[in-house]
């Protein structure tokens, strides 16, 4: 029986196209830490990340550009093989391996051929303002999500025969 979630990566390639345009469109057509109203609690506001999602370990320089890709490359490896074995009806749980898929990929690409991930998404009340993110960010967060519903889902699923 054929298990891999190969046509699931699809949609991490989807996810990888649209965070790649969308950080390009963005740095095309608005200027790096001016932030540009959307609607309320919401801005478009370019930013440049050394470390990791939402602005966690922001090392200088490339102290972490290469550890952190290779860290990267490896999940991503991993997330791969866990694809592979999980079956086709655990479509939940396909789609959040898949998001984390390409969000991670989306950022790497950034890593790597930047040494810093372009963030643009500035959500906010009043004066408080969430950390600046991006759809790989984004993609990432909801993967995550689906994964943990998914193994809630599974865990309160009686064994068959039981």
């Amino acid at each position: 029986m054929f298990r891999f979630g190969l046509p699931w990566l699809r949609l991490s390639l989807l996810v990888v196209l649209l965070d790649q345009a969308s950080k390009r469109l963005l740095e095309g057509t608005i200027a790096p830490f001016q932030p540009v109203p959307v609607v309320p609690s919401f801005n478009l506001l370019l930013t440049y990340n050394p470390g990791i999602s939402f602005s966690f370990l922001q090392l200088p320089g490339a102290v972490q550009r290469w550890p952190l890709s290779i860290f990267t490359l490896i999940v991503l490896v991993l997330l791969v093989r866990w694809m592979r074995g999980v079956p086709k009806e655990r479509s939940l749980l396909l789609a959040g391996i898949a998001m984390v898929i390409g969000g991670a990929a989306g950022n790497l690409i950034d890593r790597v051929l930047r040494g810093e991930i372009t963030d643009f998404i500035q959500l906010y009340a009043g004066s408080w303002s969430f950390a600046i993110f991006n759809l790989a960010d984004a993609a990432l967060n909801i993967g995550v999500g689906l994964i943990l519903i998914d193994t809630f889902r599974q865990r309160k699923t009686p064994a068959v025969g039981t």
